[in-house]
């Protein structure tokens, strides 16, 4: 990725976090998309810590994915997986953090997942 697209998504992405905020109760869902992989977390912003995160590297969800093919595909699983695991620790509403990337694609796929998996936002 070049200089002007990262100066770009970090500007996207601090005007973002200006307006929104995860608490323990309404938590911050946040992305992270690599070349290959695609990262998921909750984070209480309060008190500075991340409650659960989910990874397509982690070994659980690996095994999941297997089968699939496409990443697009892939992320929507990993969506549905941290919804499931929010709901394990009562977690059912929470506020989508974009990360300065635009709503299409993976990042779309993996809220879809996440909002079919039971979570609201």
């Amino acid at each position: 990725m070049n200089r002007k697209n990262l100066d770009r998504r970090q500007k996207i992405k601090y005007k973002i976090r200006k307006k929104i905020n995860g608490t323990s109760e309404r938590p911050r869902l946040v992305v992270y998309r690599s070349l290959n992989q695609f990262y998921g977390q909750l984070v209480d912003d309060l008190s500075g810590k991340t409650l659960l995160s989910v990874s397509s590297i982690s070994k659980d969800v690996a095994e999941k994915l297997k089968t699939e093919k496409g990443k697009i595909s892939k992320s929507k699983i990993v969506g549905k997986i941290i919804a499931e695991k929010a709901k394990s620790a009562n977690i059912c509403e929470v506020v989508f953090d974009r990360n300065g990337y635009l709503y299409h694609g993976r990042v779309k796929a993996f809220a879809d997942g996440a909002r079919e998996g039971g979570l609201k936002f």
